[in-house]
Order: C-alpha cells, then sequence, then structure tokens
C-alpha cells in the first residue's frame, strides 16, 4: 500500500512541477511507471509527463518573462523559439533550438487536426517573405477559435497568450505535433 501511495504521489507531483518550473527526470517518470505496471490488480492512471494539459500548465508559468533575442533562460528571457524549445525540453523532448528547424520536427498535420499542444510555425514579420521565422504553442481551441502561448517582441514583449488572428493567419505555414 505504501509503495502505491509513493507512486500516485509521485506522479501526482510530476504533472504538477510546471508551476515551480522544475521537473523530474524523464528516467525518473519512467521508473515510476515500470513500477506501477508491475504491480498486481492495480488500476492507476499516472498522468504522462507529456499531457498537452501538463505542458500548457509549465508553458503558463512564464507568461510576462521578457522578450530577449536568442535566449532560452527563463532568468534572462526567452525568444520564440527558445521558450518552444525550453517548455518541450524539460518533458524530455529533443527539439531544436532554432524556429526554421522546427518546420522538420514532429509530425506536421493541418490546422483543422491541430490539437493543444501543437506547434506552429510562421513566417517572420513579414509575411511576403515566406521563411520560417517564429514559433508557439498551441494554448486553446474552441468555438471562438485558436490561442497560442509564445515569446513575442511585438507590443507584449515577453511570454504572452495570443488569438490566431488574421496578422498571424496571413503568416502561418504550418502546424507540428511533437506530443
Amino acid at each position: 500500500m505504501k509503495k502505491i501511495l509513493f507512486i500516485v504521489l509521485i506522479s501526482i507531483f510530476t504533472c504538477t512541477v510546471g508551476k515551480a518550473q522544475v521537473s523530474l527526470p524523464i528516467q525518473y517518470l519512467e521508473v515510476v511507471k515500470k513500477l506501477v505496471s508491475n504491480l498486481p490488480n492495480t488500476k492507476i492512471n499516472l498522468p504522462s509527463s507529456t499531457s498537452p494539459s501538463c505542458v500548457i500548465d509549465f508553458a503558463k508559468t512564464m507568461l510576462g518573462i521578457p522578450y530577449h533575442y536568442a535566449t532560452s533562460n527563463p532568468k534572462i528571457g526567452f525568444d520564440c523559439s527558445g521558450f518552444v524549445s525550453y517548455v518541450f525540453t524539460n518533458f524530455g523532448f529533443k527539439v531544436p533550438r532554432s524556429s526554421a528547424e522546427f518546420s522538420a520536427t514532429g509530425k506536421e498535420t493541418n490546422l483543422e487536426h491541430a490539437k493543444v499542444g501543437d506547434i506552429l510555425i510562421f513566417t517572420g514579420t513579414n509575411p511576403k517573405v515566406r521563411r520560417v521565422g517564429h514559433v508557439g504553442i498551441i494554448y486553446s481551441i474552441d468555438d471562438n477559435g485558436i490561442k497560442f502561448i509564445h515569446a513575442t517582441s511585438g507590443k507584449a514583449n515577453g511570454v504572452t497568450i495570443t488569438e490566431f488572428n488574421d496578422y498571424y493567419k496571413s503568416r502561418f505555414m504550418k502546424v507540428v505535433s511533437i506530443i
């Protein structure tokens, strides 16, 4: 019984560590999952460390961190790809550091099949130059449309949540799934 309680507490802690901007290394999560799978007659569903809600919860803890070009350090700031890279690396994903490289990462999907946690890839600030220049993570999808979380050098000048509005639709290039 103590083992089960310990495992459940560790799994709950793992999913909520985003609020503290700390997480257990992925190898510990694998050990916990292996231990649970070996327990007889237990029906415990561990929250996945890679669930979209955990990724978004962790990303939200960085709202307001200032934009800082070529940086992926929350103590200094983020550029767009530094932010996305930092978030996914926290969950054990091997992702690129530059926005252009995200274009060749994960599984490409169309916007109609996009889901929370997917990565939106945009051009730079000039939509006429069709070259990757910005990335963000889908934050929510509902009847009002898509919102994404990203580090921007624009008006918010930091990590913010933005609607997928006409401006971003003109810059949109593709969506890729990492989770």
